[in-house]
């Protein structure tokens, strides 16, 4: 049985349909994650199905008694006028019990003041058990769980309502609803103001849900790990898809050529109709023409009303039972105008090329420390960057990310150790908040002050490429959404023709669609890649290294995030269990043999796996550091003859001492 159920939803503002014809079923175990470009109407559809919002057309129906807990994007309202702070508002989903507690309280006062009566008895074992079975035992610790969770530290707990940021209150909007327990859960956009940590604990949380979900999500990687079917939300309804948000993807694409594949015989058919009619009509054989004419007309406009699939399916109730029939012109007219199916979303048309090709080595660290005189923020891991490599830099706001980034770019000197990008290196920087762009310029005049040597119509023309048509690029930026923000910074970065990217936050802002260009765009790319991302899909699909801040330290993994996480979920190394083999002693001594010399041999040591294994890792790690310090080395004798030809004589002896330096290392090493 369907606990909600909609028909022939229809949502207009004024003239225009936001969506139309939307019908859909939602069953208890369903876990729907609802998808489609900003603006398509997703979170007005789930005030619709909440019964938040009067739909313009159709029914929403809802099962009888099915509870349903509602978050919205920003909570900032939700808690007006309350006082509570935020355990008081998590106690609220437990009054029941609360008043259970009072009873039995009451009751343990009646029994110590003698009242042992079979009522009282009865009543206080009969509450009891209500209670327990209730979870009267454990809803604080539940309490603490989710609080904990969601990133609320003890001392959070006693914070007044009113003192919360609107983040914050969502996330305690959040908890409230996972106490509650609904049978139906609706979720907008729930990872927004949550921290990594924040956000692997509620997919946990979710993966186990008893109830039914329903998320509207831009984090891919989130909806992979928590949703079992995809709704495309499209301006004429929803398409559904079976699994998590990769198997959607896969399907989808299938789905676009399975369509294109129709569309393109139907049409080469409904050719070959036509001159089959215009060769009757010309050989004066009219009564056949006029049958098959009159079934190529309803053809044609079933293939331009509802599609090739339609079309297959010969739904031809759908273009009415009284079509006047065309003439042949017409129908030559209209075939030739058929155009492919346009259900894929508007996509932007560019690709990162760089204009040179870079050293072996990127970007090099030794002893590196990053923040700000009198306030360090971390030390790192050697770092070894080489071209065409990803590497991710991932971890908690405020570790030094965009810090460690400006680094790399020179605004900001190390604290200690050296940072170096190698010969050839030419840098691309796409920052988070945009703030290389001049707010009060206009698109174009940005795009034409970057690029001087554009004229007006090849900006506009390259503009177009982002999306940007029409009078968009006559936009001043400062009224830009982000994700507008961002496709401009996009644009002004391919113009650079960099082999280096710096990238803070590439995907923030930005829609489904958008991303999964941007992800397209930089798989395509073949210089090398140093990103900041929370988008930790975007992340798993294209690092090769993850950098981890924590703890005031950068480690290095080798590998993919996947590969990072199951790293850490596995099982300790297995310890090694030696066996002790007993020999019996003959009963006849052998002939005593001199082994005096044994004594001058070293014994070998026996090594447990764990031993084994790292002197295995010891032993490749000195392999790196001597390729490392010889790659270091060549790097070095490279800037010397730089300095030497330039004739800059500080330099110079620098240089050598790092050379002398390195050549001791190397030695040592060796």
């Amino acid at each position: 049985m369907a606990l909600l159920s909609a028909t022939d939803l229809t949502q207009s503002f004024g003239a225009t349909d936001l969506f139309t014809a939307v019908s859909l079923e939602l069953h208890p175990n369903d876990r729907i994650g609802l998808v489609g470009p900003n603006g398509c109407g997703k979170t007005t559809l789930l005030l619709i199905l909440a019964k938040l919002l009067e739909p313009t057309a159709g029914t929403v129906s809802h099962a009888a008694g099915l509870t349903v807990g509602y978050l919205r994007q920003e909570a900032v309202l939700t808690f007006a006028g309350r006082d509570n702070t935020i355990y008081e508002e998590m106690l609220t989903v437990f009054t029941d019990l609360q008043a259970m507690e009072r009873e039995l309280r009451a009751l343990e006062q009646q029994m110590s003041a003698g009242e042992m009566d079979e009522a009282v008895l009865e009543a206080y074992g009969r509450i009891q058990d209500t209670y327990e079975l209730q979870g009267g035992y454990q809803y604080q610790n539940d309490i603490k769980h989710v609080l904990m969770g969601l990133g609320f530290t003890q001392e959070d707990w006693n914070k007044p309502l009113a003192q919360l940021s609107g983040g914050q209150k969502t996330r305690v909007l959040l908890g409230r609803l996972l106490l509650e327990k609904p049978m139906l859960l609706i979720l907008d956009e729930p990872t927004n103001h949550l921290d990594i940590t924040a956000v692997e604990w509620l997919e946990a949380t979710l993966q186990r849900w008893q109830g039914a979900l329903l998320i509207v999500s831009h984090d891919r990687y989130f909806l992979d790990r928590v949703v079992n079917q995809i709704w495309d939300l499209t301006p004429t309804g929803i398409q559904r898809y079976k699994g998590n948000y990769t198997n959607y993807i896969t399907q989808r694409q299938m789905a676009w050529e399975h369509e294109l594949s129709l569309f393109t015989a139907e049409k080469a058919r409904l050719e070959k109709e036509l001159a089959f009619i215009q060769k009757h009509i010309a050989g004066g054989k009219t009564d056949i023409a006029k049958g098959k004419l009159k079934r190529l007309t309803r053809d044609i406009l079933l293939l331009e009303e509802q599609g090739a699939t339609a079309l297959q399916n010969k739904n031809w109730l759908q273009v009415g039972s009284r079509t006047r029939t065309f003439s042949a012109n017409e129908a030559a007219q209209h075939i030739r105008a058929l155009s492919p199916p346009a259900n894929r979303p508007p996509r932007l048309n560019f690709r990162l090329q760089s204009q040179e090709r870079s050293a072996r080595y990127v970007l090099k660290s030794k002893k590196l420390t990053i923040g700000y005189p009198g306030t360090p923020l971390f030390t790192t891991d050697k770092l070894n960057l080489e071209r065409q490599e990803c590497a991710a830099l991932i971890g908690p706001n405020g570790s030094g990310k965009s810090t460690f980034l400006r680094t790399i770019l020179g605004e900001i000197r190390p604290l200690s150790g050296s940072l170096k990008t190698g010969p050839g290196t030419k840098i691309g920087y796409f920052a988070q908040a945009h703030d290389q762009l001049n707010m009060q310029n206009t698109i174009l005049s940005e795009l034409l002050s970057h690029k001087p040597t554009l004229t007006e119509q090849e900006a506009r023309n390259y503009l177009a490429q982002y999306l940007f048509k029409g009078d968009d690029p006559f936009k001043p930026i400062h009224t830009l959404s982000g994700g507008e923000r961002g496709r401009l910074a996009l644009a002004l970065l391919a113009l650079d023709g960099a082999n280096f990217l710096l990238l803070d936050e590439p995907t923030n802002h930005l829609d489904i669609p958008s991303q999964e260009v941007v992800q397209e765009v930089l798989e395509q790319f073949d210089g090398t890649i140093l990103m900041v991302s929370h988008d930790r899909y975007l992340v798993d699909h294209l690092a090769t290294q993850i950098w981890e801040l924590k703890d005031n330290h950068l480690t290095v993994y080798k590998g993919t995030y996947k590969e990072l996480l199951q790293a850490r979920s596995a099982a300790e190394p297995e310890e090694s269990t030696a066996k002790v083999i007993f020999v019996n002693e003959p009963d006849t001594p052998p002939e005593p043999i001199d082994l005096s010399w044994v004594n001058d041999i070293a014994p070998t040591p026996i090594l447990d796996k764990r031993t084994k294994k790292e002197l295995h890792h010891r032993l490749q790690e000195l392999k790196d550091l001597i390729e490392e310090n010889e790659a270091w080395l060549e790097q070095l004798q490279y800037e010397l003859k730089e300095a030497q030809t330039n004739s800059q004589e500080s330099e110079i002896q620098a240089i050598q001492n790092e050379i002398a330096t390195a050549e001791s290392e190397l030695q040592q090493l060796n």
